[in-house]
């Protein structure tokens, strides 16, 4: 190949071979920034995961970085939006076993201290959702006297009272760590009779809980409770709290005939919800609610009236 025809393929080919090698060196180079790039997200991604656009569930790896800067940061809004994030990932079970071999159950708890009441509220959700699981509520439970001091000292009606009273209903699901509210059942009446609709209905959640187990019912019988009490067995009550108390009261009559306590009347103090449930008060009220207007009202009342 000569002169100038030749000369220009090969000048021809000399620039091809520079714009591929551009081109190479534009991709390899784009490739490395990106390998930066992520890298430098990486090293963020405990904080960004807690901006509220990081839809997806964390893995284990994710969920240690997390706890790690629930641990590590002092800024109130950045525990807020950590709490937040490990709440709503401990409402999938696999998690909630991650979390607790992560040690972040004690992490967790920690910001029930918490000074900043929303913050409070944050941690007692989390520790909701993590009290689902079974193996977790063995580490939960040395909370219990905390979050119950919580929730009768804090002011009523309040978000951080629901949220504790959510975990403890949730703690005393099944038998094992319902002893523990021994103390505390006068201060459930004394909520229950205090709180708006929301707390009222949330307290009988938890009293049921107790109301089923024998072994508590000693203890709910000896509670001193407001003669205020049987207000709530009246006909304009909320259906949602009167279906409640009717299950209390079945519940109770159905445990005192397993143990075989009714005869035991004079151990129970005047004044007690022993004497309130077995008056002749209560027994006029619940005999009314036959008429009710309210079907399933009408049914469970039907199943009590014989046990009157």
């Amino acid at each position: 190949m000569g002169g100038p025809r030749g000369a220009g393929w090969v000048a021809a080919g000399l620039l091809l071979g520079a714009g591929a090698c551009y081109c190479i060196y534009r991709l390899t180079r784009g490739r490395r920034r990106g390998d930066r790039e992520l890298g430098i997200r990486s090293s963020k991604s405990a904080e960004d995961l807690t901006d509220g656009s990081y839809d997806d569930v964390l893995n284990a790896e994710q969920l240690q970085k997390l706890l790690y800067l629930l641990e590590s940061t002092e800024d109130p809004v950045i525990i807020e939006r950590a709490l937040i994030t490990l709440g709503n990932n401990a409402a999938f079970s696999v998690n909630q076993a991650i979390i607790r071999e992560l040690g972040g159950i004690p992490i967790v708890a920690n910001k029930i201290n918490h000074s900043n009441q929303s913050t409070k509220e944050k941690a007692l959700n989390a520790l909701n959702n993590l009290s689902v699981n079974v193996e977790n509520q063995i580490k939960i439970k040395i909370y219990i006297s905390q979050v119950c001091e919580d929730v009768f000292s804090g002011p009523l009606n309040s978000a951080v009272q629901l949220a504790g009273l959510r975990l403890l209903t949730n703690m005393t699901v099944t038998n094992d760590h319902q002893h523990m509210l021994h103390s505390y059942i006068t201060d459930l009446f004394q909520v229950l009779l205090t709180g708006n609709g929301n707390t009222k209905v949330q307290v009988l959640k938890l009293l049921l809980n107790l109301s089923e187990n024998p072994a508590m019912t000693e203890g709910l019988l000896r509670a001193q409770v407001d003669s205020s009490f049987l207000s709530l067995y009246d006909s304009h009550v909320a259906k949602e709290i009167l279906l409640r108390v009717l299950t209390l009261f079945q519940n109770i009559n159905n445990c005192l005939k397993i143990e075989g306590h009714l005869a035991v009347q004079p151990t129970f103090t005047e004044g007690s919800l022993f004497f309130l449930l077995h008056g002749e008060e209560c027994a006029q009220k619940i005999r009314a609610l036959v008429d009710h207007h309210d079907a399933e009202v009408k049914e469970k009342v039907v199943t009590i009236i014989p046990k009157i």
